[in-house]
């Protein structure tokens, strides 16, 4: 599947459900934190990037740009 062509860029305040919808490969990301959960849990859509970084302990800023790679330039 190819991204979307109308991609913004992931933000603090993106919800995964949406960071799922920008990006097929933002599951690899979330996994890579070792988030494999957050794609297959039904609460976690609407729960921001902000609030994963933050309940995990992961570094929200570098969470944001890992994901924003996925994007390119």
């Amino acid at each position: 599947m190819a991204p979307h062509s109308d991609m913004t860029r992931f933000e603090a305040e993106t919800t995964v459900g949406r960071a799922l919808e920008l990006h097929p490969a933002a599951q690899w990301v979330f996994a890579s934190y070792r988030l494999s959960g957050c794609w297959n849990c039904a609460s976690s859509v609407d729960e921001t990037l902000a609030e994963v970084a933050a309940g995990y302990g992961l570094p929200l800023e570098k969470f944001l740009a890992d994901l924003n790679g996925l994007l390119g330039d």
